[in-house]
């Protein structure tokens, strides 16, 4: 059920070995579903990862679950977003890295050509060998009745499929969400490329327009570009990623500049033409009337909820444009009915979908009290450098009414970093200024997703910065950068007075 509405379940473009291998899993074109069985302890609307987690959980408990989905199993995380674009961004970084080679003394003999089509298709192989996970027959195995087909409820604890009715005692809705068409004039005449759609291209587009400078726009601009292709952002926004450190954004902004990526951002986008020579983005901007030609445009400027066909008003389910309405324990306005995941989530991250289903499962099926609100949810988007951020930003600790410290140490201080000739970055973390408590972290750097989880840990456990200090790190790492912001609130810590004491005693000991 995740993924927009009325798309054929059963094909996934191009239609090659890798895809068919795919859909197989996901979406067995020789599907037939089962017969219900009674009423379900939890019927799961929705196989993306909030739906999995909830479905394969309950039954690795014990209960009868039965699980719907309309499209593709695994969501869109497996189809249209983490798992392919991660694809396609290790094969642009490749691509980087040699033509980036000579700094470090590698030469390369002749000019650097990328085959776009076998990085493609080398995505579309990965992801077919994921998909396994998520694949209708392995849910079969672990206890799940896998019915495929659109779902609509019928009562508060009911739900139809393929013409079946099934009967619940709990409900899990997880339908996700899809990418948002902006009211563009002369968009969809134009034509334009989704997520949900550019991972189905076999030959690069020569100029590629992004409209839209979030998380999924920045990725895949810096991706294009490094294949080859001459790549535009235009986005409403006044910079990149608005939502983190604009030091942060700026850096990404430079190395945008570097590569050749043209930006032009704080633009209003008036009109999408096609001419003989291509798309034509028309926009208002800083030089006034401007406009941007692309061979083929991607858009990337949110997020709409899955709610249309569902019915949620004869389950008694409210909801909005945002999605669905929860409380926090992720109850909906049915008693019977949960949700998580993108169709009820401001973070519509697969990690944090995983993490609510979990809440869900304890609420549903043991009557828990735990609280979304409680989850601490890193993020990272994957450019190079990358940007990650978990807590709370300075802004936002300083309006709970924390008396805020903040730390901040440029990678360029850190060997490793310049050993890597990854100096453009730097690691900042906020805390309380009494009791050194961590509150948020952001990190800049080449591998920063994979090195947040340290303070990620450190929030969830309540540990303070001279708990960090404390740790010992394996030098040279970029994850040093840590320790020295623990290493600096100790200082911090020294009054004068003490300070003075010290000095005099050392200089007693001399």
């Amino acid at each position: 059920m995740n993924g927009s509405v009325g798309r054929t379940a059963s094909l996934v473009l191009p239609d090659d070995v890798h895809n068919r291998a795919l859909v197989e899993n996901v979406h067995p074109p020789a599907w037939k579903n089962p017969r219900p069985g009674g009423r379900y302890n939890l019927v799961v609307l929705g196989a993306g990862t909030a739906g999995l987690v909830s479905a394969i959980g309950a039954a690795g408990l014990g209960a009868k679950v039965a699980i719907v989905e309309k499209h593709l199993m695994g969501g869109d995380c497996l189809n249209f977003g983490c798992v392919p674009s991660k694809g396609v961004l290790r094969a642009a970084r490749a691509a980087a890295a040699v033509k980036e080679a000579d700094e470090f003394g590698v030469r390369i003999a002749g000019p650097v050509s990328v085959d776009f089509a076998a990085a493609m298709a080398r995505m579309r192989r990965l992801r077919a060998g994921i998909s396994h996970n998520d694949s209708a027959h392995r849910l079969t195995k672990l206890g799940v009745d896998v019915f495929l087909g659109a779902a609509k409820f019928m009562a508060s604890d009911v739900v139809e499929v393929d013409g079946q009715q099934l009967r619940f005692s709990r409900g899990v809705i997880a339908t996700g969400a899809r990418a948002a068409n902006p009211p563009i004039p002369g968009l969809a005449d134009a034509g334009f490329l989704t997520n949900e759609t550019v991972f189905s291209l076999i030959e690069l587009p020569r100029r590629l327009v992004v409209i839209g400078a979030g998380p999924i726009g920045c990725e895949l601009a810096q991706a294009f570009r490094r294949f080859g292709s001459d790549v535009s952002i235009v986005s409403l926004d006044p910079r990149l990623l608005p939502r983190e450190d604009a030091d942060a954004a700026a850096i990404l902004s430079a190395q945008y500049t570097r590569e050749g990526i043209h930006m032009a951002l704080g633009a209003r986008i008036l009109r999408v033409e096609r001419r003989a020579d291509g798309k034509v983005v028309v926009f208002e901007g800083q030089q006034g009337h401007e406009e941007v030609m692309g061979d083929e445009i991607l858009v990337a400027v949110g997020r709409a909820p899955n709610v249309e066909g569902l019915d949620l008003e004869a389950a008694g389910v409210a909801f909005d444009r945002t999605g669905v309405n929860v409380n926090d324990q992720l109850r909906t306005t049915n008693r019977r009915i949960y949700a998580a995941g993108d169709i009820c989530s401001a973070y519509k991250f697969t990690h944090a979908a995983d993490a609510m289903a979990r809440v869900v499962l304890q609420n549903a099926l043991f009557f828990g009290r735990k609280k979304v609100s409680a989850l601490v949810i890193p993020w990272c988007t994957y450019t190079q450098p990358e940007i990650a951020h978990v807590g709370a930003y300075e802004k936002e600790a300083r309006g709970r009414g924390f008396d805020v410290v903040t730390f901040t140490v440029p990678l360029k201080e850190l060997d490793r970093a310049a050993l890597d000739g990854e100096e453009d970055g730097f690691a900042r973390v906020h805390a309380d200024k009494k009791s050194g408590r961590l509150l948020g972290a952001t990190l800049v750097a080449s591998h920063a997703g994979e090195m947040i989880a340290e303070m990620s840990l450190a929030i969830t456990a309540g540990l303070s910065l001279g708990a960090v200090s404390k740790t010992i790190h394996p030098y040279p790492t970029q994850a040093e950068a840590w320790k020295r912001l623990g290493d600096a609130f100790n200082r911090a810590r020294l009054t004068p007075r003490v300070r003075g004491l010290f000095e005099r005693y050392l200089s007693w000991r001399r």
